[in-house]
């Protein structure tokens, strides 16, 4: 749960207010850049996992390679901007943090091994329900954004009927102008 409510409200955020838009050069550069950091955190956090044996230093690594995975994911996610690509993100992201989570229990035996793999697995269960519920809730509500702005669309065009001529042409202009349509 631990990012996946960061990359819920940047997610929501973006498309909720219904402003995907196209990769920028400078986007391109600050995910690259990301990218970048994230290789190099994950080097110096694997050299430090080095000096540790056992599992803790499978531990160590799993959770390096989790923040470098959740480090790219999201500069990937932020880059492309679309809901499918935060969706994916938070797929990934919640991969990896399962990973870590069973590094944890291999230190364990018996029944408390098994308790804890059910309750890795359940967490990584619920964190892919909640970024597919969260992908149909978003997409059901710029659905109804559409529907609306189609309904007053029509409403607008409805109201221009009421002129002629010039007087209908420019109101069916300034209707279509303001719904996009």
């Amino acid at each position: 749960m631990r990012a996946h409510l960061a990359i819920a409200l940047l997610c929501s955020g973006a498309w909720m207010s219904g402003m995907a838009q196209a990769a920028t050069p400078e986007a391109k550069v600050a995910y690259n850049e990301a990218r970048d950091r994230a290789a190099l955190e994950y080097k110096t956090t694997r050299a430090r996992c080095g000096l540790i044996t056992g599992n803790p230093k499978d531990i160590c690594l799993a959770e390096a390679k989790a923040a470098r995975v959740h480090a790219d994911e999201e500069a990937h996610a932020h880059y492309k901007n679309t809901l499918k690509a935060y969706t994916q993100a938070r797929l990934r992201i919640a991969a990896a943090y399962f990973d870590v989570d069973k590094a944890k229990c291999a230190a364990l035996t018996g029944n408390d091994k098994d308790v804890c793999l059910q309750q890795a697995k359940a967490t990584l269960v619920a964190a892919q329900a909640d970024a597919r519920a969260d992908r149909k809730t978003i997409e059901a509500r710029n659905d109804a954004r559409d529907d609306k702005r189609t309904a007053e669309y029509k409403v607008a065009l409805e109201k221009c009927d009421a002129f002629a001529g010039a007087a209908k042409d420019g109101c069916v202009t300034a209707a279509k102008n303001q719904y996009g349509k």
